[in-house]
């Protein structure tokens, strides 16, 4: 059996005013009051997150960003950088999510960078990898997630990566309804956690939560987190309810 706690992630994406984004925060936080075995977190979008920060202190949540820069200031408009979204209550932040690097050229070089920035301020960083539907259908999975992976963590040791959490979203299978099948997924964290060992050591990749995101749904979640290598979830639209959410936490 795991040692790793489960972190249940839920990204909001481009949704949400401040007032939606608090009403939410609060009522998914009255409703994961008695959950304790599982790590939760939110991200919204950056207008909101002191404001949700500071609503869920003292409860079961904790707050994410969906994105941030390398440098720690600087003539940068529009970005944001590491030392802000700590001040602002973040805890962990997305690193690298498929529709950043789809509408935004994120490369697996940028996201390293960010990775390295992110650890620095003391903030845990999820990285995203996935592969396209073209790429599953061709058999290349596994060689796509092995180049996101060396390539996102190049330059970075396992002492500095003990807060590293890795997002496995097959992009096929984001905001699609389509799912892996929990073997699928199965199979797929099971190639990551050795990859893992073999870039850093044993110890180390059986320490690294992975989580699995595509379409995750209260009738879905039970079954994926049974499998042994599968420590979690990102939660895209099952997340924006706070009642669907706490579903899936309580799974």
């Amino acid at each position: 059996m795991s040692t790793r706690r489960p972190l249940i992630a839920g990204n909001w994406k481009m949704y949400k005013t401040v007032a939606e984004a608090e009403e939410t925060a609060r009522a998914l936080a009255g409703q994961t009051t008695d959950v304790d075995s599982v790590d939760i977190m939110i991200a919204p979008p950056f207008t909101a997150l002191t404001h949700v920060a500071s609503l869920v202190k003292n409860s079961r949540v904790a707050v994410g960003a969906q994105n941030l820069f390398w440098e720690k200031e600087g003539a940068y408009t529009g970005e944001i950088a590491p030392g802000m979204l700590t001040e602002a209550g973040c805890r962990y932040v997305i690193i690298g999510h498929s529709e950043r690097r789809q509408h935004f050229g994120e490369t697996d070089e940028t996201v390293n960078k960010k990775i390295a920035a992110a650890l620095t301020a003391g903030l845990a960083p999820i990285l995203c990898i996935g592969e396209s539907e073209a790429q599953r259908e061709a058999d290349e999975t596994f060689s796509v997630l092995d180049k996101q992976i060396k390539r996102g963590l190049k330059d970075l040791f396992a002492n500095d990566l003990r807060e590293l959490v890795i997002a496995y979203e097959p992009i096929w299978a984001i905001g699609t309804g389509k799912t892996a099948t929990s073997e699928q997924a199965q199979q797929v964290h099971q190639f990551l956690r050795g990859l893992l060992a073999e870039l850093f050591d044993e110890p180390f990749a059986r320490s690294v939560r992975i989580l699995y995101g595509g379409s995750v749904k209260p009738d879905n979640i039970a079954e994926l987190m049974s499998m042994e290598d599968i420590d979690g979830a990102l939660v895209g639209g099952a997340s924006l309810n706070a009642e669907t959410f706490a579903r899936i936490v309580t799974y």
